[in-house]
């Protein structure tokens, strides 16, 4: 572990680094103000850290110790006195007699461990001392923000308030095994979840602690930058939007006319018995012209006599010659008159 402190007499530390996650380290050759420094980038899984020495020869000390305690040897490509690499020996020995009394980490099923955590949005994956600088900066937006702890099964509530001048306090949160959350204080106060550790601390302080949330600004539109090829002149536009491609008219249905059937004879004559009963649709069929109905002819079997034979003559004389009917009628009376005494 590093550890950090702002002065060499405090006994407490403000931040610690775990070199386990350490991938390298290398010098880094940018010039500081005091041109006597050197500066060094240790390089870690989750970022790089810089420091600056007082010189070249405290830088290559740093260095030393930082390899050793974490490779459990010394390097020899080190540019030190030997004195020096004796120091880095002893360092060695102690961490590696240290590391056999310390037992192993403990398999929990905890849910942070798991990172099936809900956080509240005033969480912010920072340090200590990157929490304090963030309340600091943003101290008009919020005064409270949760953060990762330094053990892998806790984390930390740091807060910011005016007092004659800023004061910070951290508050450590542990995940229990059987599932919760737990703010330690004298008398530890349990919740379910992390918000209900932010809702708890705002309660207790009547609102004084207001959560840290940063809200990311997103753009609405999408922009780019145009270079005009013929003077080289460069511009910002925002791109247009797709537009909607309006479908095409469904076509129409074809109307398929259908054929109208001629009537019948019987139907004819059928409408024509329904006009006769209903005078009323008589009236409104006027308009339609009339049909004429189909004449009927009897054929007879049996011969017809002179006498029935004479009768349709007279008959059809009759309706064109009234006076010529009544004397053939006149004819045939005397003649019959004439023929009975014989």
């Amino acid at each position: 572990m590093l550890f950090f402190f702002n002065e060499k007499r405090d006994a407490d530390y403000i931040e610690k680094v775990d070199l386990r996650g350490m991938i390298s380290v290398t010098d880094d050759s940018s010039l500081d103000r005091n041109l006597d420094a050197a500066r060094i980038i240790l390089k870690m899984q989750d970022g790089n850290i810089k420091f600056t020495a007082p010189n070249t020869e405290a830088r290559e000390l740093w260095k030393g110790y930082i390899l050793s305690v974490s490779e459990l040897s010394v390097p020899p490509s080190l540019n030190l006195l030997p004195g020096q690499f004796h120091m880095l020996q002893e360092a060695v020995d102690k961490e590696t007699e240290r590391l056999k009394h310390v037992d192993p980490p403990e398999v929990t099923s905890s849910p942070y461990i798991n990172l099936q955590v809900n956080f509240p949005p005033c969480y912010h994956s920072v340090s200590r001392l990157e929490a304090e600088l963030l309340l600091e900066k943003e101290c008009k937006r919020g005064n409270m923000l949760l953060r990762p702890g330094s053990k892998g099964t806790s984390f930390s509530v740091t807060t910011r308030q005016d007092h004659d001048g800023a004061i910070f306090s951290h508050y450590r949160v542990t995940g229990k095994q059987e599932g919760g959350f737990s703010i330690d204080v004298d008398n530890p106060v349990p919740c379910a979840t992390l918000s209900d550790v932010i809702n708890h601390l705002v309660e207790k302080t009547d609102g004084a602690l207001v959560p840290l949330i940063i809200e990311e600004e997103y753009e609405k539109n999408i922009f780019f930058i145009r270079s005009d090829n013929e003077n080289g002149e460069k511009s910002v536009e925002q791109a247009l939007s797709n537009p909607r491609r309006s479908l095409p008219p469904k076509p129409d249905t074809l109307k398929i006319k259908t054929p109208v059937r001629a009537p019948t004879p019987v139907e004819v004559e059928e409408k024509e018995r329904e006009t006769e009963e209903d005078p009323a649709a008589a009236l409104s069929q006027q308009k339609k012209p009339p049909v004429p109905a189909p004449r009927k002819f009897t054929l007879s079997t049996s011969t017809h006599s002179a006498t029935s034979s004479t009768n349709r003559d007279l008959r059809s004389r009759s309706h064109t010659d009234p006076l010529g009917q009544t004397i053939s009628e006149l004819k045939l009376k005397f003649g019959q008159k004439a023929k009975c005494p014989e």
